[in-house]
């Protein structure tokens, strides 16, 4: 280390993820499918690249002051990523989410120091009803003095950090994309990563992907599934049309399979929304054919749901 290098942290090793190529369930006439290994970051998700941009634009602007603390709502994911960022730099948080999303992510929560309060979901699944009872909860958890609301539907400052994701896939497919498919959860991910691919080359063909048995996207009800993290039940604000090509639904039981299949296949040890992305980037890669690229993502690693119905009761 030099005099003047900052000092490495544990919050230094968000990103950089590998860019790896399926090999054993993709059919020879398809176009091959690259997967970005997201569950490589620190908490075995994506959502360590948003959380610490969240966190870090709210505190050079002011909105969390010394002192203070944040509060989010989530399905899980973003709510282990932001106990993680808020341990390592000291900020005291409080999570709402449910007995609807895994017991490791509450688990992983708790054991990063958040105060977790819980919402319960009826149907077992997530549905709008819930999503939009975890967001007013959070609001008045946040009216606190000294609170900063992450509102990670309605925060932008979390786009940057999938625009870096969106030029790291560009470099580690040597600029080659004919095709990214992702599923839509706050729909920042899909955002950021599809602008810097068309913004390198307009052809980049975007897919959408959401839970079948709430396809808001795409103009149907909302409903219960469990394809944790995607489908809210409504039409989230960063969402815009036009953002994608088309939009793609895929079953809960679809996906589920899918995970299975790569862990099986692949050995790649994912969760469920991964396994959607994955079912439908091979429909796509089939379509295209050879001599085009896929690109899509494993949003988090299968240990977050040992308990579930993925992985604990097959």
């Amino acid at each position: 280390m030099t005099a003047h290098a900052q000092p490495v942290t544990v919050l230094d090793a968000i990103g950089g993820t590998r860019l790896v190529p399926l090999r054993r369930i993709v059919p020879a006439e398809s176009a091959r499918i690259l997967l970005k290994l997201e569950y490589e970051n620190p908490t075995g998700s994506m959502k360590d690249r948003m959380a610490l941009a969240m966190v870090e634009a709210a505190e050079a602007d002011g909105r969390l002051g010394p002192g203070g603390s944040v509060v989010e709502y989530t399905g899980g994911s973003t709510g282990v990523s932001l106990a993680f960022v808020c341990a390592a730099k000291r900020i005291p948080i409080r999570i709402v989410t449910s007995e609807a999303f895994s017991k490791e992510k509450r688990d992983h929560m708790a054991a990063l120091g958040a105060r977790l309060t819980l919402v319960h979901s009826p149907t077992g699944g997530t549905t709008k009803e819930l999503t939009l009872e975890m967001i007013e909860t959070a609001r008045n958890l946040a009216s606190a003095p000294g609170c900063y609301w992450t509102d990670q539907l309605n925060n932008a400052d979390q786009l940057p950090s999938y625009e870096r994701m969106g030029d790291e896939i560009r470099e580690q497919a040597d600029g080659r994309v004919s095709a990214f498919v992702h599923s839509v959860g706050t729909a920042g991910s899909l955002r950021g990563i599809s602008t810097r691919l068309r913004f390198h080359d307009q052809a980049v063909h975007v897919v959408a992907v959401e839970p079948a048995e709430s396809a808001v996207l795409s103009g149907d009800p909302s409903g219960s599934h469990k394809i944790e993290g995607t489908g809210a039940g409504f039409v989230v604000p960063l969402w815009s049309e036009g953002l994608a090509d088309e939009i793609q639904t895929v079953s809960t039981r679809e996906a589920m399979e899918t995970a299975r299949l790569l862990a099986r296949q692949e050995g790649i040890f994912a969760g469920t929304s991964t396994g959607g992305n994955v079912a439908v980037a091979l429909r796509v890669a089939e379509r295209l054919g050879p001599d085009h690229t896929v690109v899509t993502v494993a949003v988090d690693s299968g240990t977050k749901y040992l308990s579930t119905e993925l992985y604990g009761r097959t």
